[in-house]
């Protein structure tokens, strides 16, 4: 293998050769559309690989975002068919994320697609930063997806997923071109939902899917409240 493909395999390598053989990429795809949910997947490569290199066909893996949609398809066939390499993909949907809020979404489908692995990863190469609420080792990585080939892997899938999961949800929710945009701020998509107002798989945290807030002058006209005379001064309640 030559030293730019190796050098994507570094960090599982060393893990590998210290006796961690169930080393897992995770990643997400899905933390900045306005609609649709987060999904995360998690891939394990075999760790005999540490001698005999990366499966051929794998070479050119890369983030997702910086692959062609023909690419992706063909790595995500590859990786999801291969015998040797075992995955997890997991989402969290719409409703989810604006209770506990994006991040804390994508944390919670990374753990979730983790959870799938057989065998259980034993470290964790997760692109970005820490993640506190994971429970099992890690190492965070800037960039990941393009340093390390089981987060592309993980990237790809997650990517894939997320995509396909947007075209059906466009077929449940049409009028808002969730099939081409796949949920993202587009001016296609920022017109359409101007037009139609949220469907239910909007992120109503998300501006500008927010629902308006009152307007403090909208009851000028309205009817004067009626105050007692000598109001009772005391501590409000914290």
């Amino acid at each position: 293998m030559s030293a730019k493909y190796w050098k994507r395999l570094s960090f599982e390598c060393d893990l590998w050769a210290k006796g961690v053989s169930l080393v897992a990429g995770v990643d997400e795809a899905g933390c900045g559309p306005l609609a649709g949910p987060v999904v995360a997947a998690a891939v394990l490569f075999p760790c005999g690989w540490l001698e005999g290199g990366l499966y051929g066909k794998l070479r050119g893996l890369n983030d997702s975002k910086q692959l062609t949609e023909e690419d992706r398809l063909r790595f995500y066939n590859l990786i999801t068919t291969h015998p040797e390499i075992h995955y997890g993909i997991a989402g969290v949907e719409s409703e989810v994320i604006d209770e506990i809020n994006i991040l804390e979404a994508a944390h919670r489908a990374m753990q979730l697609a983790l959870d799938q692995l057989d065998p259980p990863a034993q470290h964790v190469l997760v692109d970005g930063r820490r993640v506190k609420t994971l429970r099992i080792p890690h190492t965070p990585l800037v960039k990941g997806d393009c340093r390390s080939y089981s987060i592309a892997a993980a990237s790809v899938l997650a990517k894939v997923t997320r995509d396909r999961l947007m075209v059906e949800l466009d077929a449940r929710f049409p009028g808002y071109g969730f099939a081409e945009h796949k949920g993202y701020s587009t001016p296609q998509h920022l017109s359409l939902l101007a037009q139609l107002g949220p469907s239910p798989i909007h992120r109503r945290s998300f501006s500008p899917c927010r629902p308006p807030e009152p307007d403090l002058f909208d009851n000028v006209n309205a009817d004067p409240i009626s105050l007692p005379s000598s109001p009772s001064l005391g501590t409000s309640a914290p």
